[in-house]
């Protein structure tokens, strides 16, 4: 029986509807019943019947807590944390590969260099090296994986077999899935989204809950729309990073010359800076104290910045939205330096972002704590998923 508690836009099948639950409980770390049902549009007595299910399942854990206000609810539903998820996440650098759970934490990890001159064949044998790690630790431990998560970089639609950054053959690496771990659904992201994921999901406080623009500065320059994450298009990348700003500009890894990226990437940070990438690598959150800048590394840091706020508001301009998030080096950077990203916007956008009704806002960065990125992407889909297999009738 249900009550007219239930709103005429819930979900249209059980998997979203499940999907409804299990992702709010993602990126909100529990809930109590009644603002459960209320966040998802379902009558109590309708959720109620659908935790059992996911409880009987081992997807979720209802604990006791203190109640929120007297005679209030006292059993907390949160997301199960013996639910195991693995995460590979490829950087410039190396292949990590880590197990977690739903909540994000990390139960085991390893990291297995890249050569220094990457080619397709040699990318694979280090994903069949990093599967085997994870297959055997998995093995040892009786630990059965309930979603795999990908990210490599720049991979998108039109790169899906030949990846443009770290050259590698996605349909080849995930045929040694299917050898290795038969069953498990895996699936592969561009960084970007995977980043996205991670701060939309364990940011404390993360500023937008609707329609938005995710920007990720950091070995590359890159964006993504996010929206309601349920739906099948809510986590789409954007290439930003190789708008063209003039051909007289630094070359860039693309091959082209003056790209944003080529003047505000990681690497390139480091070469203004006169330091090594591995060094800045190293100093991660702390370069921006320890390196002393000079009036002048100041100015040409804002004005780098401002080409950064250029592409963001010509992307804005093709596809109009009211949230912007920047997550990577810019964020550490005084609001003074910020500001002109923030012009560089405005100087883009017909009438500036007050016309343009665009609110911009600063994450920290998540380079460096890989493979936490691609855990928060896997939790997403098994989420989304609603927890059902793929090839699921009731999923489909």
């Amino acid at each position: 029986m249900t009550t007219g508690m239930e709103m005429p836009e819930q979900p249209r099948s059980r998997r979203q509807t499940r999907a409804a639950i299990l992702t709010h409980l993602l990126q909100s770390g529990g809930s109590f019943r009644p603002p459960l049902a209320r966040a998802v549009r379902l009558s109590e007595a309708s959720l109620s019947r659908i935790l059992f299910d996911l409880k009987a399942e081992g997807l979720i854990e209802e604990v006791r807590r203190p109640a929120p206000y007297v005679g209030g609810p006292t059993g907390l539903v949160s997301l199960d944390r013996t639910v195991a998820l693995a995460a590979l996440e490829l950087t410039g650098q190396w292949l990590s590969v880590g197990v977690g759970g739903l909540s994000g934490e990390l139960h085991y990890t390893e990291r297995v260099p890249l050569p220094k001159k990457p080619t397709v064949e040699s990318v694979g044998r280090v994903f069949r090296e990093a599967l085997a790690l994870l297959r055997d630790w998995t093995r040892r431990r009786r630990i059965r994986l309930a979603q795999v998560g990908v990210t490599v970089p720049g991979l998108g639609r039109l790169s899906v077999s030949g990846n443009p950054i770290i050259p590698c053959d996605v349909g080849a690496i995930g045929d040694m899935f299917g050898e290795l771990f038969a069953g498990v659904p895996v699936t592969f992201t561009n960084s970007v989204v995977a980043h996205a994921t991670f701060h939309r999901c364990r940011t404390e406080n993360y500023p937008f809950s609707d329609a938005h623009l995710f920007v990720f500065v950091g070995q590359g320059v890159a964006g993504a729309w996010l929206d309601d994450p349920i739906e099948n298009d809510a986590l789409d990348p954007v290439e930003l990073g190789h708008m063209v700003f003039g051909t007289d500009g630094p070359r860039c890894r693309c091959g082209h010359h003056g790209c944003v990226e080529a003047y505000t990437s990681l690497p390139a940070l480091a070469d203004l800076l006169r330091v090594t990438e591995a060094e800045l690598l190293r100093l991660g959150s702390e370069w921006v104290t320890t390196i002393p800048l000079t009036s002048r590394v100041r100015q040409e840091l804002r004005q780098r910045l401002f080409r950064l706020g250029l592409a963001i508001g010509n992307t804005l301009n093709v596809k109009p939205c009211r949230g912007v998030v920047v997550s990577g080096w810019p964020s550490l950077l005084t609001e003074d330096d910020r500001k002109a990203v923030i012009d560089g916007i405005d100087s883009c956008l017909l009438g500036g972002r007050k016309l343009a009704q665009v609110s911009l806002a600063f994450v920290p960065p998540s380079m460096g704590n890989d493979p936490q990125a691609a855990l928060a992407f896997a939790a997403l889909c098994l989420t989304r998923s609603g927890g059902m297999p793929a090839a699921s009738t009731e999923a489909a």
